[in-house]
This record gives C-alpha cells, structure tokens and sequence, in this order.
C-alpha cells in the first residue's frame, strides 16, 4: 500500500511501499523481547515463542543472542529482524528492529531509532509510562516518529482503563485514540473489543500460542455479543465505550504519521493476544519508508540509486570467526548482491559479496534489498557508525548521535603481557559503538566512558569471552567528557595548557576529561572560541 497521506509525494514502488520499518520501545520488563517473539510466530519466522522467562532452553528467545543476554533475560544488544506478514491480499515485509530496553543501553536505542520509520511503544497494564519509557519517547518525538502503542499484560491486575489513557496523554504530550478496547481485567480478562473493525476478540488462555477467536458482530447492540461477555462486563464495555467515543478522538492517519497521535491496543504478549490485531495496524497505517536526512540534501525512498547509512556495529556475533558485521539501513534504491558502493568517508570503493539479512542471530545471504531493508555487512573494521555507502555521490547521512559518557573508569588486562591485545579489544568496541574509549595524553592505559553501571559489566565479560583476556576496571580521578572544537589554533591552546585534562577517542579527535564542573566553566571563560560538547554528530 503505497503511502499516500504524506501528500504530493510520488507512490512508492511496490516493493519498497510493502516495507514497514520500525522499533519496539518499553521500559525494562514491560514484554519487549516476548511481543518481539510472537511477531516472528506470526511472521512465520519461528516455530515456538520461547519467553524469557521460560525455564532452561525454552528460555532462549531468538532476539537475544549474547550470552549475559541468555543469563539475565535482557536485552542489551539492538538486534534487526525481517520477516513477511500476510493481511488479505497483501503481502508486507516487517523490518523489525529490538532495542535494548535497560537505561544503561540508552544510547545504542537512540542511534536505532534513526534508522526506523516508525517506533511501537509497550506499556505494562500495572505500571503505565515509566521512566525509561519517557526518555525513549522524547527521542521519537524528536525525529518526529509516528508510535503505535501496546498495552500489556492485560491478563494480570492492571490500572483502569481510562487512566493509562491519560496517564500516556499528561506525560507523553500525545493524543490517545483507543485501536481496541479491554473486557475485564486481570483474572476476568476474556479479550479486547475492535474499536477499528467492531469485531470481538476473546483471548484463550489454555494455549499461548493459539490465535485469538475472533467474533464478527455488528456493533455493540448485537445480541451475539451476550453469548460471550457475562452480563456485568458488557454494561461495562458499553459504558467505557461511549465514554470513549466522546472524550477521545477518533483514528486520523495523518495526526498519527505526524506523531500527534498514538492508536492504542490492550492485550497480552505472553497469551498471544493482541499481537495480531498490532501488526495488522502497523500493515495497514504505519508509514513506508521515509525521505532521510543528509547532507548536502535529502534522500528520498523511490531514488534509482542505491545509498544508506551504518547505524550499528556488532563485534563477534559469531566468537568462533571473530566477525564484525555493520548495520546498514538502506535509504534508497534496489540493492544487489555483489555491488560495488562508494564507501564515502574513505572514497573507496567496497564490493558488497555477503550481505545478510537477520532473524536474531540466525542469518541468511542477502541477494537483494530495498529501501527500507536493514542488512549486515560483515567486515574487518572499514565500516563504523555513521558511515554513508552510495552509488558514488559524496552523501552524509546527519542525525546520528555520539553521546558524552556519564560514568568514567580506567582498565587494566590481569595479564600486563596482554596490553597490546587489550587495546585491540577495547578499538573493537569503540567502533561498534558500546562504550567511548580514551587514551590520556599523559601516561599509559585507557579511561572507557558509559551512560550505564552495567556497561562495564557487560564489556568485561565481553572481553574475557570473546578474547580469552580477564580485566578489572578501577576508580578514575575523571567524572564526564567533552569533546573539543573550534578554530584549530584555539583548540590546540587548550590541548597544551592543559595535558593532564586530554585524551584522544578512538577517532583521534581530542577529548577534554572533567573532575568537577569548575573544570569546565574555567576553559570556557579562558577559551571562549572553543566549544566543549556533550554530544559529536557521528557523520562520515
């Protein structure tokens, strides 16, 4: 289906108009990885959901693929998915991109949302909008990202109905307009009524994986509507329902693609209910893929030629072979295996011979791909974050965020015979994005900068696992950085007066190491052409 309600745009070809590529946001614990799981059920791409929180190897969901991911049942690692979703006639292709739901992973979520058209917002029933919910929802409100949103675990005890609508409209700044409507809840929880297609759904209990019934009915007068819902739960329905109608607006597409408005839908993951009824949303209102960003102008989706951008680099994703594979989202045109692109930021050419396309760590070569599509090249380190591919046209894709980190510490191998293999170690993860690494300009070893706690955890056992290298991370005088730029005589007086304070990331470019906030206000009252910045725009 062609995305005709961005106006004057010209219609997409077919097979990029049947691509929809978007996010699953949510706070820690709302049923991510499990709504991500019944997604591939119902794509067809997997034979058995097995739920997180499922015992010994059930437990091993298809989107986690790191071993502390298996341990803990999180999600640390944004992993890419595509697979076909059938809705009458029509045949779409879901790209779906997981994102780490821990705050400590916040920044590796944000550079995934550049790469997605449209982003699906999980809620708990009990809970409502967390924390980590808000922070991911400014960012999709930042690039403007339509979001359908999904409330879960309807079949535990959960908040009034009306509640989490305005709990989503106060917090979230957001219209809410119900896609489905909850009968009951918590035990009493039989199913959802089809606000969009006046359809009734109950859920079925006994087993998970099993479609939920679905009861054509004409409106909430019709008498077949008693032979299902008991009494009470159907004067209730039709109260809230009519509440609803008048205090709510009703479904408007373009409200919704401009990210003004969110269609809601209540069910549970877990029980296989809801979900369907989500991705038939998704099919028939969620955008096709968008016109990106760039300089020095804007690429659009039905362009002949082929560009897209590096929006994630995975290290080691199989730790026999020591690989590396770039996440690219491809902005536009029809990719073939085999192609050469330009890779922008070196000029050089790169033959395309093995791209792949995901189902969590299960892979499959690429022979072709859309815009759209996000595909895997593998490498040795040519492609980092940011980086543009085209068909030879000096492109840069702008948007993707570097973060400063919030927590600094020093590193040091077990072993100090393994300096050398320490550092190719902690280079490696540079690139891929999981953690800054700085080298002081006075003495030896690295300070490894995080937004998050568990990230030190989580690079330890990295390293001792994918490189045989145990290591301890230690306290470090330095508390926050920033990176430096302005005229480059003015940077280069700073860097000298102030040796003890600087470092170099891993792209060589100079980096000032904060103790206290006095540090900072003093190089920009003695410096003020420099500018110190807790963010670098990761262009290529």
């Amino acid at each position: 289906m062609p995305d005709t309600a961005l106006s004057n745009r010209p219609a997409l070809p077919p097979e990029i108009g049947r691509r929809r590529t978007f996010a699953i946001i949510s706070h820690p614990d709302a049923g991510k990885t499990t709504l991500t799981e019944k997604f591939l059920l119902y794509g067809g791409a997997i034979q058995m959901a097995g739920q997180v929180r499922a015992k010994g190897e059930a437990r091993r969901t298809r989107s986690d693929f790191m071993q502390m991911e298996k341990d803990r049942g999180i999600s640390v690692s944004a992993s890419a998915m595509s697979f076909d979703f059938h809705r009458g006639a029509m045949e779409y292709r879901f790209n779906l991109v997981d994102t780490p739901g821990h705050s400590d992973f916040s920044e590796d979520t944000y550079r995934t949302l550049t790469a997605v058209d449209a982003a699906v917002m999980v809620i708990d029933g009990a809970k409502g909008v967390e924390s980590q919910t808000q922070k991911l929802f400014e960012v999709c409100r930042m690039r403007d990202l339509p979001i359908l949103t999904f409330c879960n675990k309807m079949d535990r005890e959960s908040r009034d109905t009306f509640e989490i609508i305005d709990e989503i409209q106060e917090n979230l700044a957001i219209d809410v307009t119900p896609a489905s409507w909850p009968i009951g809840q918590g035990r009493e929880f039989i199913g959802c009524y089809d606000v969009l297609r006046d359809r009734l759904e109950l859920m079925d209990r006994a087993d998970r994986n099993k479609v939920a019934e679905t009861v054509k009915i004409s409106g909430l007068d019709d008498p077949k509507l008693a032979e299902h819902v008991p009494a009470a739960l159907l004067e209730t329905l039709r109260e809230e329902l009519e509440m609803a109608r008048e205090l709510l607006p009703a479904f408007d597409r373009d409200a919704f693609l401009e990210g003004s408005l969110t269609p809601i839908w209540f069910g549970s993951a877990i029980n296989s209910f809801g979900v369907q009824e989500l991705m038939a949303g998704i099919a028939e209102f969620g955008p096709a893929p968008q016109p990106q960003r760039a300089e020095p102008r804007q690429v659009g989706a039905d362009e002949g030629k082929v560009t897209g951008f590096v929006f994630k680099v995975q290290a080691n994703m199989d730790p026999k072979h020591r690989d590396r594979v770039a996440f690219l989202r491809l902005a536009s045109g029809h990719f073939e295996r085999g192609m050469k692109l330009t890779h922008v930021r070196s000029k050089k050419p790169m033959a395309i011979s093995n791209p792949v396309m995901f189902l969590a760590s299960d892979r499959e070569l690429a022979e072709e791909a859309w815009a759209g599509d996000i595909i895997g090249i593998p490498n040795h380190g040519q492609l980092r974050i940011g980086d543009a591919l085209t068909e030879g046209e000096d492109l840069r894709f702008t948007g993707i965020p570097s973060f400063a980190p919030e927590l600094l510490q020093g590193v040091r191998a077990g072993d100090p015979m393994k300096a050398k293999h320490l550092e190719k170690a902690l280079m490696q993860f540079a690139e891929e994005g999981a953690a800054k690494v700085f080298k002081p300009a006075i003495g030896s070893g690295f300070i490894v900068g995080v937004v998050g706690a568990l990230q030190f955890e989580v690079l330890a056992s990295r390293i001792e696992l994918e490189y045989g290298l145990p290591v301890r991370f230690e306290a470090s005088q330095f508390t926050s950085a920033r990176w430096l730029s302005g005229p480059k005589a003015a940077v280069e007086e700073v860097v000298n007066r102030n040796k003890q304070h600087i470092a170099h990331d891993n792209d060589g470019d100079p980096v000032f190491l904060t103790r206290l906030q006095w540090d900072i206000d003093r190089i920009e009252r003695d410096h003020p052409e420099v500018t110190l910045s807790a963010t670098k725009e990761m262009l290529r």
